[in-house]
């Protein structure tokens, strides 16, 4: 088997795993398995892979897909000749036998490769094992004298009891961890060797907040970050699990800390759309701050949240306010809580209670009592009659804002005290009312978008605590008082609230110093409006076909839509524009969902048109532009107008025959070709789509005579023509992700597979992409044959000192002639 055999084997044997096991058992041990592309990503981030004695660690394995993923790294690197070693560790008896098999996979191939590779799995607790190694003074295994080199871990997942075994045996050695997944990192910190590597899918919450301050002590002392993986949404990385937490993959080396940091995000697990940038450690972790936070600002357009926040430079203690959980914890007053609020109770506000940024009391729609009664047990729970701000302390899954206030007012309920559940938090001046104007400010600040922004990147966890909040730049209490003012009854709308801020923001800093990143979230949202209404499909309903969208009509953060306009643009241009005046910076790898994910179905609506200024050229011509289409600028320019509804209305009911007519334009200038004497497809317009013509036409019935067309390649869709039966009977599966030659011709009166690359500006078959196809191929049951086709002699002479032996070249000007480089075969395959 290849390695990536072997990647499909582990996989399945987690997938079996993760059907069987016992929900319950999974709580038990915290375990959330980690799905192959996100191993794939982990795996990738080592840097040191040249070590002549690799030793690995992998503290709670699972069936071993981590362990697999970084063999099937190290043994791709044609380089490595050295010894790998390998500790896997795994509590769960039910897994470790899957575990032992699935490590014992990879001991042909390293052997083959010429790598020496050792496994040991442990059927243990891994913290028992660290505490013992390292009170021990690390006496380490004979195998793993001096530490490990490289660690590679998706801890468990489960908070520690003070009382319990885990946490005593730490105190042993000094580490205060209130968390499984922390101990896991700390002691695998500990048990590297000086330089040794550690990359880790981790919760975020450790970031910020009291009860993780020692564990990000012990990482920022030992450790150097390298790289902090954020991903934009905290269902993705464990979508099986259905797990909500918000996770971060960190890539760290042991030793001093450097003077910058690599920050990515993805949108999913299938990290195809990630952007990324290098920061200052110092704006990552502040010098000043005594907690330690972690920030993380992933993009240009985090950083500009950050400077604009930065403004408002007042605490809560600045303001003589205070921030408390609510204190009232219902199920332990249950015998004093009413549903009906008789005389003698006093309202008691939970989360249900918030209604348009104020308190709505009594909810008769709402079952559950929410009347306290006041008497000699209650009383020190409650709050007395005043002005309070609150905060839900937990978001709804995707919630549109992670911060929701309301104020309480007192005028409006005759009572003399105030209950608050636990589920809320409460701002108050010594356990006391606020002032009104106060109150009310307060209620506009957090809930401004500003604040929102802030604190989705600040905050590692769906909850709203007291701490979170605590740790918030506030206004001075002028600020506050003057926006309390403004109106003392109804309903703040989002526009007007954000408006105050943003002018608070503008005494500070000037238009020109800096971009209101609440005005470019409000642009990307008006794109993502205008998407939805012409009915773009759910896949384009998105931040990336937003940004594309904004491009494509040169709509800066500034600009009114009706003054929209229609330049030409290609995919990088796009991507630039994208980080210039949005601050979403994709990387380069982004290129192809942009093109595939966005404008290929823009194109297919006909909202935009390919090189209207050139409709032949090719689809990896560095000239290759699209065109917002006149009619769908037409419309874009009446957006926001009184025009808008009517407007959308007339371009929905023209849409698809919009659509067909570009369709049909785009058709004209495309290279048609007949598949097997039957199919019709039709290739991108260029010589690249020519040439594969001419091998499919020309050199097919020359050279094998009847042979079946099984694949054909376009640079415009990848994929456009596959015999998916034909493929399984020659003992293949097609690799979507794979890079397969331009085209696969079958001669099955010789059992051959011809693999052959049309060269027109790039990519003959020389040694390399031999070795690549080779390893693509290996389990047909048919010869391959490589050839190498050029359009003339003119384009193949720049490439012969490239071309590998016992391969072909074909050269479409001299259809009937070939080539043939070494070897003693003349078109055939070797062994």
């Amino acid at each position: 088997m290849n390695s990536l055999d072997i990647i499909e084997q582990v996989d399945l044997s987690r997938l079996r795993a993760n059907a069987v096991l016992d929900p319950r058992a999974k709580s038990v041990f915290g375990q959330f398995m980690t799905p192959p592309s996100v191993c794939s990503f982990i795996a990738s981030l080592f840097e040191n892979r040249d070590g002549r004695h690799v030793r690995l660690l992998d503290p709670g394995a699972g069936v071993g897909s981590l362990t697999s993923a970084f063999l099937h790294c190290i043994l791709g690197e044609s380089s490595f000749r050295g010894e790998v070693t390998a500790e896997a560790f795994e509590l769960d008896p039910a897994l470790t036998p899957l575990l032992e098999r699935n490590l014992a996979l990879w001991a042909p191939l390293a052997s083959e490769r010429g790598t020496k590779f050792d496994w040991k799995v442990v059927e243990g607790d891994f913290i028992r094992y660290a505490v013992a190694t390292l009170e021990n003074e690390l006496g380490y295994s004979d195998d793993l004298q001096g530490g490990y080199t490289h660690c590679i871990m998706n801890p468990p997942y489960k908070k520690l009891s003070s009382s319990s075994m885990q946490r005593a045996l730490l105190r042993q050695i000094d580490m205060e961890c209130n968390n499984l997944y922390s101990a896991f990192v700390g002691l695998a910190i500990r048990l590297l060797a000086p330089e040794g590597e550690l990359v880790a899918i981790i919760p975020r919450s450790f970031c910020n907040g009291v009860y993780f301050k020692s564990f990000r002590k012990l990482l920022l002392d030992q450790v150097s970050i390298e790289q902090i993986h954020v991903f934009d949404s905290r269902t993705h990385a464990f979508k099986e699990d259905s797990v909500l937490q918000e996770n971060v993959i960190i890539h760290a080396t042991k030793m001093a800390q450097k003077d910058s940091v690599k920050i990515s995000s993805s949108t999913d697990a299938t990290f195809s759309e990630v952007t990324e940038r290098v920061v200052a450690f110092e704006k990552v972790v502040r010098p000043k701050d005594r907690d330690r936070f972690i920030h993380i600002a992933t993009s240009e357009f985090d950083e500009r949240v950050v400077n604009a926040i930065s403004v408002f430079t007042s605490t809560l203690a600045d303001l003589e306010v205070e921030v408390s959980t609510g204190p009232v914890v219902d199920f332990r007053l249950k015998e004093h809580i009413e549903k009906d609020g008789r005389k003698g109770t006093c309202p008691l506000i939970y989360p249900v209670h918030f209604h348009e940024g104020n308190i709505s009391w009594p909810r008769p729609e709402y079952k559950k009592p929410d009347s306290i009664v006041e008497n000699d047990v209650t009383r020190r729970w409650l709050f007395p009659g005043g002005w309070y701000t609150l905060t839900r302390r937990l978001s709804a899954k995707e919630e549109r804002r992670r911060i929701v206030a309301a104020v309480y007012n007192p005028q409006e309920y005759e009572c003399e005290n105030v209950g608050f559940e636990n589920h809320v938090n409460v701002f108050h001046r010594r356990k006391a009312g606020l002032e009104d104007v106060v109150a009310r400010g307060l209620a506009i600040y957090l809930n401004s978008t500003l604040v929102d922004l802030y604190f989705r990147q600040f905050s590692g966890h769906t909850q709203v605590n007291a701490t979170d909040l605590r740790q918030l730049h506030y206004p001075d209490i002028n600020t506050l008082r003057s926006w309390g003012n403004v109106r003392r009854e109804g309903v703040y709308e989002q526009e007007e609230i954000d408006a105050l801020v943003e002018a608070a923001i503008e005494k500070f800093i000037s238009k020109e110093e800096a971009v209101n990143p609440v005005k470019l979230k409000k642009k990307i949202e008006e794109a993502l409006q205008v998407l939805i209404a012409i009915d773009m499909p759910k896949g384009q309903q998105n931040e990336r076909s937003a940004l594309t969208l904004l491009a494509l009509v040169d709509m800066k953060p500034e600009r009114k839509w009706r003054n929209a306009k229609q330049p030409l643009m290609g995919i990088t241009p796009i991507m630039e524009y994208a980080r210039e005046y949005y601050g979403k910076n994709y990387a380069p790898n982004t290129r192809e969902t942009v093109r595939r994910q966005t404008m290929h179905q823009f194109v297919s609506a006909g909202i935009a048109v390919p090189n209207p200024d050139g409709p032949g050229r090719e689809v990896n011509s560095p000239k290759f532009v699209y065109q917002i289409t006149p009619e769908a600028l037409r419309l874009i320019r009446s957006f926001g107008s009184p025009a808008w509804n009517r407007n959308i209305e007339k371009y929905l009911k023209k849409k698809q025959s919009l659509a067909k007519r570009y369709a049909k334009e785009r058709k004209m200038h495309m290279v048609p070709l007949a598949v097997n004497g039957a199919k019709q497809i039709y290739l991108s317009a260029g010589k690249h789509s020519i040439l594969i013509r001419e091998i499919i036409e020309s050199f097919g019935p020359k050279f094998a005579p009847g042979a079946e067309v099984l694949y054909v390649g376009d640079t415009g869709a990848k994929l456009e023509h596959f015999e998916k039966d034909a493929f399984a009977e020659l003992g293949l599966k097609f690799d979507s992700h794979g890079k397969f030659p331009d085209v696969v011709l079958y001669y099955r009166k010789k059992n051959w597979l011809l693999l052959i690359e049309a060269v027109t500006s790039h990519g003959p078959v020389d040694a390399k992409r031999h070795e690549e196809l080779l390893d693509l191929f290996e389990n047909t049951r048919a010869g391959l044959v490589f050839v190498t086709a050029f359009p003339n002699r003119q384009v193949m002479a720049k490439y012969i000192p490239e071309i590998s032996w016992e391969t072909e070249v074909w050269v479409a000007e001299s259809p009937t002639h070939l080539i043939h480089f070494d070897g003693d075969k003349f078109l055939g395959p070797y062994k």
